[in-house]
C-alpha cells in the first residue's frame, strides 16, 4: 500500500491568524496571557492536548474558531498579547546595553535534554529543566545564543503504577507537526539534512527549529526514510536503549550538532557543553579547524580549548558517562587518523589514572573546555575532588573547576496569582529583572493577608487537582467505586502540606520521612494541627532499585490511617511540577549529602513562598539560614550511610513535631501564622534574587562567554597565529620539562621569625635552556600540622631577579602574619600570558 502523505494545517480567520505564530514561540509557556487566550478557546482541548498551543489549534472545531474571530473581546485581548510578544523581540536587553563591545559573542550551548514547557516532552527531569530556563534567561536577557539538542520521537516515558505499586513505562509517539517545532529546509525546499560516520554507515538527520522567544533551538532527528531502521531508531527515546545506542546518540548530538550549525551558517564563538553528553563536539571542532586551516591537532586544540564551557552535573563518578575501549575504537579509529593522532594518543584524552580502561566523556570534556563548573559551591568543592587526578600537582582547591550554581527562570515557575501580586506591590520591572536584589527587597510590601490568601488560594488548586489526577490514576488501576469515590475526600486545605517531588534515586532519600511509621502517622492523624504529604516522581527505567522505593510508598500509603493524607501523582512532569511548587507549604529535599548536584525544584517553591525543609546539600548549602528555613542534620558526609540516615530522620521528626507544625499552626486571632508568613517573606527576599537563571546565565556570560569569546577570537586571528605559537611553546617546553631543577635557600629548619616580619625566600632554578618566561615560581606557605603538613596553605609567585648560568633566580617575601610552627615548599609551572590558564595541560614540579 503506496501512502500519499500530506499536511493539513488549521484554518484560522484573517483577524486571529495572529494565533499560529503565538503558538509557535515557547514565549508563551513563561506569558499565562498567550496561553490564556488557548484556555478561553477551549479549556478541555487545551488540557487535553497537554497544554500544546499548536496542537489545541490543530483540534479545535471550526465554528469556535469562527466564534473567535467575531468576538471583540477576544479579538482585542489577541491584539494586546500579539502586541506583548513583538514588543518583546525587539525591546533593548541587557546584553545590547552593557555589552557592545562584545556584539560579535554567539555562544552555542549543548543539551542532551531541553525541559521548556509539557506540549514539548523532549526532556527527563533536573538536567534539562535547567537547560530549558537557560535558554529561556538567555533569551529575556537578549544574550545570543543558540541551543542544540536532539529530536526524541517518543521523548521520555510517561509513567503509571501497576495494581501493586511497581513502575511501568509507556511510550508515546510525539507528532512534530502538532508541536512547536519546525523543520529547516535547504534552498530547493528540502529538508537540510547532515550526516555523520558510524563505524561505516552513514548516518543522515534532519534539523528542526524550537523558537523559544529571541532564541532558536535546533534539534537533530535521525528518523527519516533516508536512514536504515537500526539508524532511524537513535532519536527514539531519550535516555534509551543499549550503550551502543547511548554512545550514537552522544556522537549524533556533538559531532552532528557542530555540523548543524555549520549547515545553518551559524559560526558561535563559544561552545557550551551542558554535562558530557556534548563532549564529542570538541573533537570534531578540532577536526575541522585541521580540515580548512591546516592546523595540527595541537595547535587546533588551543582555539578548541580556550572557546569550550563545561558544566558538570554528576557529583558520583559512577553517574558520568564512559565507554570501552572497543567501542570507542569502532567508532573513532577512522576519527583519531583524520585528527592527526594515533590510537593512544586520541584514547589517551579521555583518561586519567582513576577511570581504568574506559573513555569518559567527563574527561574528555575537562580536558578540551578551559571553562568548567559544577552547578553550586559546594558541587564545585566536590567536583574538585573529583578530578583532582587529572592536576596532578595542583593543590585541590587550585583544580580549574569552579562554581556557578544553578538557578530557576522565575516566571516560568511563578504562579499566576501570585505574579499578579508581586507585580502590584514591587512593579512591572520585576518582569525584566528577577536578578535584582532590591526588588526582591520589597516583599516586605505586601500586606500578610494578601500573600496568605494568595497562598492559600494556589494550595486549594492543588489539592484539587491532586485529588482528580487521583481519581484518574484509580480508575486506571480498576479500583472500586468506593475507592474512586473516596478520592474526592483526600487532603484538606487546612494542613500543613509538605511537597516532595524528584527522581526516585536511592541517595535521595524518598522514605526517610517514612523510616519510623508509627511515629509517621501520629503526626499525620492529628486532628487539631493535620499535616500530609503530596509525592511525585519517577525512577529511570533499568532503577529497580528506585522502582522499589514507589512500590513501598504505595503500599504505605494504603494503610487506612495514611490513605487521606498522603497522595502519590503519576507521571511526574512540568505540569505536576508547577502545581506542587506552587501550592506547598515546605518543599521537602533529603539527599545525602554531598550527592545533590544543586537541585532547583526548592528555588522554585522559594519563589512561589514554600518554605525548604532539606539536607545541607546542594544549592541549600550556601543558602540555608534559620531565618528562611529548616536544615535537615549538619551536612555530615563521614560515618556508616545507615547510621547517618537514622541520625537524620531523627532530627527530620524532631523538626517536624518541635519546630515546623508549631510555627505553621501559631495563628493570630484573624487565623493568620505570622511567624510563618515572616520566614515566607525572609525566603523569597533573601532567596529569590540570586537562585534564577537570570543570574546564572548573566555568570555564565560574565565569567565564561566573554572570557572564551575574547581567547578563542585571539586564538584564531591572523591564521590561528597564536594557537600555532602557544602550541609550538608547548611542544618545546614539554621536550625541556623532564631536566629542570630546583634549589631553595632556606633559614634553616626550625628559624624563629617575628609576627609582622617578612621571611625572604630565594629560589634557584635549572631552566635547561627555558626563559624565566615560560615559568612561574611559587611557594606555597601556611601552618603545619602535627605530621609537618602545611594546612590551609596560601600561594605567592615570586619574581625573576636575574639569569646566571642557564639558571634562573627567584626571589619574594613570606609575610608573617600569625605565630606558631609554620613551612613553605617551592614548585615550578609552565606559564604563557596568552593562557586562560595554564592548568591544562599540567606541567608542574615540586621541589
Amino acid at each position: 500500500m503506496k501512502i500519499r502523505p500530506y499536511h493539513v494545517v488549521p484554518n484560522l480567520p484573517e483577524n486571529i491568524r495572529q494565533l499560529h505564530e503565538i503558538s509557535m514561540n515557547l514565549w508563551s509557556s513563561w506569558n499565562w496571557i498567550a496561553a490564556q487566550l488557548f484556555i478561553r478557546l477551549d479549556a478541555e482541548t487545551w488540557e487535553k492536548c497537554r497544554q500544546n498551543l499548536v496542537k489545541t489549534l490543530g483540534q479545535l472545531p471550526q465554528d469556535i474558531l469562527e466564534e473567535a474571530a467575531e468576538d471583540d473581546s477576544f479579538t482585542a485581548n489577541l491584539d494586546r498579547v500579539w502586541l506583548a510578544l513583538k514588543v518583546y523581540l525587539k525591546m533593548k536587553t541587557w546584553f545590547s546595553e552593557k555589552q557592545t563591545d562584545n556584539a560579535d559573542m554567539r555562544a552555542a550551548y549543548f543539551s542532551m535534554e531541553f525541559g521548556i514547557d509539557v506540549g514539548l516532552p523532549i526532556y527527563s527531569g533536573g538536567l534539562g529543566i535547567l537547560a530549558g530556563d537557560h535558554l529561556k534567561s538567555a533569551s529575556d536577557l537578549g544574550i545570543p545564543l543558540v541551543g542544540v539538542g536532539l529530536l526524541y520521537q517518543q521523548g521520555y516515558f510517561q509513567q503509571y503504577l501497576n495494581s501493586d505499586g511497581w513502575q511501568m513505562e509507556r511510550y508515546e509517539t510525539n507528532d512534530w507537526y502538532n508541536m512547536p517545532v519546525t523543520r529547516q529546509n535547504d534552498d530547493n525546499g528540502n529538508p537540510l539534512t547532515i550526516h555523520v560516520d558510524l563505524a561505516g554507515e552513514q548516518l543522515a538527520a534532519h534539523i528542526w527549529k524550537v523558537i523559544v522567544g529571541r532564541i532558536s533551538l535546533y534539534l537533530l532527528d535521525t528518523n527519516i526514510p533516508d536512514n536504515p531502521e537500526h539508524l532511524r531508531k537513535i532519536t527514539a527515546q531519550l535516555y534509551g536503549g543499549d550503550s551502543d545506542n547511548r554512545i550514537r546518540q552522544e556522537i549524533l548530538l556533538g559531532i552532528g550538532g557542530v555540523r548543524a550549525l555549520d549547515a545553518l551558517g551559524i559560526k558561535p564563538s563559544v561552545f557550551h557543553m551542558n554535562e558530557g553528553h556534548s563532549a564529542f563536539l570538541s573533537l570534531e571542532r578540532a577536526r575541522r579547524l585541521i580540515q580548512q586551516q591546516g592546523l595540527s591537532f595541537n595547535e587546533a586544540r588551543e582555539i578548541v580549548w580556550s572557546s569550550t564551557v563545561f558544566t558538570t552535573h554528576t557529583p558520583v563518578p559512577a553517574g558520568n558517562e564512559a565507554f570501552s575501549h572497543d567501542v570507542m575504537k569502532h567508532y573513532f579509529v577512522n576519527f583519531a587518523e583524520q585528527l592527526g593522532l594515533t590510537w593512544e594518543q586520541f584514547y589517551n584524552i579521555g583518561q586519567s589514572k582513576s577511570n581504568g580502561d574506559t573513555f569518559s566523556l567527563t574527561i574528555l570534556a575537562l580536558k578540551m573546555a578551559a571553562h568548567c563548573n559544577g552547578v553550586s559551591e559546594l558541587h564545585g568543592v566536590v567536583s574538585r575532588g573529583m578530578w583532582k587526578d587529572l592536576w596532578h600537582g595542583l593543590l585541590e582547591n587550585e583544580v580549574p573547576i569552579r562554581h556557578i550554581t544553578n538557578g530557576i527562570h522565575t516566571r516560568s515557575w511563578l504562579s499566576n496569582d501570585m505574579d499578579n501580586l508581586m507585580l502590584r506591590y514591587i512593579g512591572p520591572q520585576f518582569i525584566e529583572d528577577p536578578h535584582n536584589q532590591k526588588l526582591w527587597d520589597r516583599v516586605d510590601r505586601i500586606p500578610d493577608l494578601e500573600l496568605w490568601r494568595v497562598h492559600q488560594i494556589r494550595k486549594e488548586r492543588l489539592i484539587f487537582f491532586s485529588r482528580k489526577r487521583l481519581k484518574k490514576q484509580l480508575e486506571q488501576h480498576g479500583a472500586s467505586v468506593t475507592e474512586i469515590k473516596g478520592a474526592e475526600e483526600i487532603l484538606n486545605s487546612e494542613a500543613l502540606t509538605i511537597g516532595f517531588a524528584r527522581r526516585f534515586a536511592t541517595y535521595k532519600r524518598a522514605l526517610l520521612i517514612l523510616s519510623d511509621p508509627e511515629r509517621f502517622k501520629k503526626i499525620i492523624s492529628s486532628t487539631s494541627r493535620p499535616v500530609q504529604f503530596i509525592f511525585a516522581g519517577k525512577a529511570h527505567p533499568a532503577d529497580n532499585q528506585g522502582k522499589e522505593l514507589i512500590r513501598q510508598l504505595i503500599h504505605f500509603t494504603k494503610d487506612p490511617v495514611i490513605r487521606r493524607h498522603f497522595v502519590f501523582i503519576e507521571d511526574y512532569d512540568i505540569n505536576i511540577a508547577r502545581y506542587m511548587v506552587q501550592g506547598v507549604d515546605i518543599w521537602l529535599s533529603t539527599p545525602r549529602v554531598p550527592l545533590e548536584a544543586s537541585g532547583t525544584s526548592g528555588m522554585k517553591a522559594v519563589a512561589n513562598g514554600a518554605i525548604n525543609v532539606s539536607t545541607l546539600d546542594g544549592w541549600w548549602a550556601e543558602s540555608y539560614d534559620p531565618s528562611v528555613g529548616w536544615a535537615v542534620g549538619s551536612g555530615e558526609t563521614n560515618g556508616n550511610p545507615d547510621d547517618l540516615d537514622r541520625i537524620e530522620a531523627e532530627a527530620l521528626y524532631n523538626l517536624l513535631e518541635k519546630e515546623i507544625i508549631p510555627t505553621y499552626f501559631n495563628m493570630d486571632r484573624t487565623e493568620v501564622p505570622r511567624q510563618w508568613l515572616s520566614m515566607m517573606k525572609h525566603s523569597m527576599k533573601k532567596l529569590g534574587g540570586f537562585f534564577n537563571t537570570h543570574r546564572m546565565v548573566m555568570d555564565y556570560c560574565n565569567k565564561f562567554y566573554i572570557p572564551a569569546h575574547n581567547a578563542g577570537k585571539k586564538m584564531q586571528s591572523d591564521n590561528a597565529a597564536k594557537a600555532r605559537d602557544v602550541a609550538a611553546w608547548r611542544d618545546g617546553i614539554k621536550d625541556k620539562w623532564g631536566q629542570v631543577q630546583i634549589w631553595s635557600e632556606q633559614s634553616g629548619e626550625e628559624s624563629e621569625i617575628k609576627t609582622g616580619d617578612k621571611l625572604p625566600a630565594r629560589v634557584k632554578v635549572g631552566l635547561n635552556g627555558l626563559r624565566c618566561s615560560d615559568i612561574a615560581v611559587e611557594l606555597l606557605y601556611g601552618s603545619l600540622d602535627a605530621d609537618g603538613e602545611i594546612i590551609d596553605g596560601k600561594i605567592m609567585t615570586l619574581t625573576c631577579e636575574n639569569k646566571q648560568d642557564g639558571n634562573g633566580i627567584f626571589s619574594g617575601e613570606i609575610p608573617c602574619v600569625t605565630g606558631g610552627r609554620q613551612g613553605f615548599a617551592v614548585r615550578v609551572r609552565s606559564d604563557h600570558p596568552d593562557l586562560v590558564h595554564s592548568f591544562t595541560p599540567l606541567l608542574m614540579k615540586w621541589e
